[in-house]
């Protein structure tokens, strides 16, 4: 699977990656060897709770790491022609405007109008170019949006 991130979110990622790596992971270490001093670890809820908390975090470094493997930077839009990842996108739906910029799903925050690529939304306008429109199924039956201009 390809990670679709812009540059400052894999800084964001390697940055969690470091804290994870040292500092996290030292003080799940400590607290691990604090709760096996408590005796019976088939009892101790202080232990449980610190394997817990490291299962989590070496996940999250896999993830993070796998990430970093499979990365594709997405450069911004360039005023292409046609939408791609990294384009921002002018649209029109019923008379109103929007603006939403097509980015991976790890970046996508819908209430900034950032749409992963893998969202209904994102996939329709994928290969748009200003003028198409695009047809996505909504909860509420099908919406058509007319793309106005592609950067």
């Amino acid at each position: 699977m390809t990670y679709y991130l812009t540059p400052e979110r894999l800084e964001e990622l390697k940055k969690e990656l470091e804290i994870l790596k040292g500092q996290k992971r030292n003080e799940v270490s400590e607290r691990l060897l604090r709760a096996k001093e408590f005796g019976d670890l088939s009892e101790n809820s202080e232990y449980v709770e610190a394997r817990e908390e490291q299962s989590r975090v070496e996940t999250r470094i896999y993830e993070l790491e796998d990430m970093m493997k499979h990365v594709s930077i997405i450069k911004k839009g360039d005023g292409g022609v046609e939408a791609r990842i990294g384009s921002t996108l002018t649209v029109e739906k019923d008379g109103v405007t929007k603006t939403f910029t097509i980015v991976g799903s790890e970046e996508s925050k819908p209430e900034e109008n950032k749409i992963s690529n893998e969202s209904p939304l994102g996939a329709a306008f994928l290969g748009k170019k200003a003028g198409d429109s695009a047809q996505v199924s909504t909860p509420n039956g099908q919406a058509t949006y007319k793309i106005t201009r592609v950067e």
